[in-house]
């Protein structure tokens, strides 16, 4: 029961630092951004088809930068849920951030350090063969 306790509060500690991260619209580590992505949160990879296809992080999902303004009927199921951008650095991701924000996106976060950071953390990731 104790460690049952335990794991809820830590959970929710979590959470709530996560929430925190959302409102504040910071930027989230690639760790953190994975966890959202377990608990389906829509990882938005906004790099080219090229870069995407040669190593993208597990689960994300292709819409390249430039598309996503003509795109956002696509991600409306998202609006009111937690999606994480990701690009190779960060730059990308965080123009993609803002034009969701402007469309009336509300958990709408940044992957920091991108695809770059998510691999040198050793999570996985899908590489063309």
């Amino acid at each position: 029961m104790k460690n049952k306790l335990l794991w809820v509060a830590t959970a929710l500690l979590g959470l709530m630092l996560v929430m925190q991260q959302l409102q504040a619209g910071q930027g989230v580590d690639v760790q953190t951004a994975q966890r959202m992505s377990a608990q389906g949160a829509l990882l938005l990879d906004v790099r080219e088809p090229a870069e995407y296809a040669a190593v993208h992080a597990a689960n994300a999902q292709l819409m390249p930068l430039g598309e996503v303004g003509m795109r956002l009927k696509e991600l409306e199921a998202y609006k009111d849920k937690p999606v994480a951008v990701i690009c190779r650095s960060g730059r990308r991701s965080a123009q993609a951030v803002a034009l969701l924000q402007e469309a009336g996106f509300t958990q709408v976060v940044n992957v920091q350090g991108g695809t770059n950071a998510w691999e040198q953390a050793g999570l996985e990731v899908v590489r063309q063969q």
